[in-house]
């Protein structure tokens, strides 16, 4: 590899010898053009000062790289990131190209410091080849910018159809859970001197169901039984967990159990078969004929009754729920219901909203005397819409309204 050098004192005259050194080696007349403007941009406050500029290049035929040094002694360097071609290496007074390239072309022809023939000609020739190089930038930009329109389309399209497709799943999804949740009420009971009505809201609008549930049903001699379960957790687990409590107890009571050993009894069922189950309970057996109530708990909110004159009062029976230490109820607590008489039972969602029990009972008591007059088809959803004002802690929740009319 031989190594060939000289000074230069002008910008043309360096202009001149990287130029002829380019065609010697065969450069493409556009990176020809490139280290032409760049070498005369890296020494031009040198040569402005009156310094000379050393030029050296060398040629690998193994590697087929051509390196070119431009070295300004006393220079700060050139700005680099400007300079039309970038250098491979750039220190204070040396800026190092290394390009690929062929042989020389004639290894004997005059020194690149020579007035090369044809200088205008190859000038232009660069000219032409960068202003080519532009065009073929513009138009790839011009391309691409149309592509990325056309796709810009394709993709706000698809949105479109995205968007409508998301609607249509969103209604299959919400009818798929209403049906679900559907599902799960057990049909509405007639029973002449009684109205009841329900209402019922999941924490989540992910899930319709969960582990808040209700259970009705008339009893042979007359007597109708309602069952409210509040299992731990949310979402469809939770529901399993319900179902399985409302079943139990639903079969329990046909088969004539007395009221007060039916949580008890309830668990001894379930915990072979699933000892996770945590859930409160409250039971409730009417007589329209009479009025008469019991109820039966299992660690669950008590049930509150609202009198025909206002008056109202919680009902507090004892007991410990289903997977609790001990389960079981106490003796039932029994009263009478008079016409017009409004009894709520409800899960733990309508009251502990904003995280006090105490405070969310006692709003629930001005609800209820809100709503004591209404139809009982609106009393449910209206009271759990006045407590609901402020949600601090999202629940399920279950409010079940019955009204003795004595018809």
């Amino acid at each position: 590899m031989t190594t060939r050098n000289l000074t230069c004192a002008t910008t043309a005259g360096l202009s001149r010898a990287v130029r002829a050194l380019a065609r010697e080696h065969a450069l493409d007349p556009e990176v020809r053009g490139r280290l032409v403007l760049s070498a005369a941009e890296a020494a031009g406050a040198a040569l402005r000062a009156g310094r000379e500029a050393g030029l050296e290049w060398a040629y690998d035929p193994d590697e087929g790289l051509l390196t070119v040094v431009l070295r300004t002694p006393g220079d700060g360097g050139p700005a680099v990131a400007e300079l039309p071609m970038a250098p491979d290496v750039a220190t204070e007074d040396e800026v190092v190209w290394r390009l690929p390239a062929g042989p020389p072309v004639d290894a004997a022809e005059e020194p690149p410091g020579a007035d090369a023939p044809g200088e205008e000609a190859l000038a232009a020739e660069e000219l032409r080849a960068v202003v080519a190089a532009a065009d073929a930038l513009t138009a790839e930009h011009r391309r691409l910018k149309d592509e990325l329109e056309e796709t810009n389309s394709g993709v706000l399209a698809l949105y479109v159809q995205l968007d409508e497709r998301d609607k249509q799943l969103r209604t299959a999804h919400g009818q798929t859970l209403r049906e679900l949740e559907d599902a799960l009420r057990p049909p509405l009971i007639e029973a002449d001197g009684l109205e009841l009505a329900v209402h019922y809201e999941p924490a989540g609008t992910d899930a319709p169901t969960g582990g808040d549930l209700y259970d009705w049903f008339v009893l042979p001699d007359g007597t109708v039984h309602i069952t409210i379960v509040d299992a731990l957790g949310h979402g469809v687990t939770s529901t399993r967990s319900a179902l399985n409590v409302t079943h139990a107890v639903r079969t329990l009571a046909l088969e004539g159990h007395r009221l007060q050993s039916i949580v008890a009894r309830t668990d001894e069922i379930l915990h072979p078969f699933d000892r996770a189950v945590m859930a409160t309970v409250l039971l409730a057996r009417i007589h329209p004929a009479t009025g008469e109530l019991w109820l039966a708990n299992g660690s669950h909110p008590p049930a509150l009754l609202l009198r025909r004159d206002g008056t109202a009062r919680y009902l507090e029976a004892r007991g410990r729920g289903i997977g609790f230490p001990l389960p079981g109820s106490e003796t039932p607590l029994t009263e009478r219901l008079a016409p017009g008489d409004l009894l709520l039972l409800y899960t733990d969602g309508l009251t502990e909203s904003r995280r006090d029990p105490i405070e969310g009972e006692s709003r629930l008591i001005e609800a209820a005397h809100k709503h004591l007059q209404s139809p009982i088809e609106e009393v449910p959803g209206a009271i759990a819409e006045d407590m609901h004002t402020v949600i601090l802690h999202p629940d399920d929740t279950l409010a079940l309204a019955v009204r003795l009319t004595g018809q």
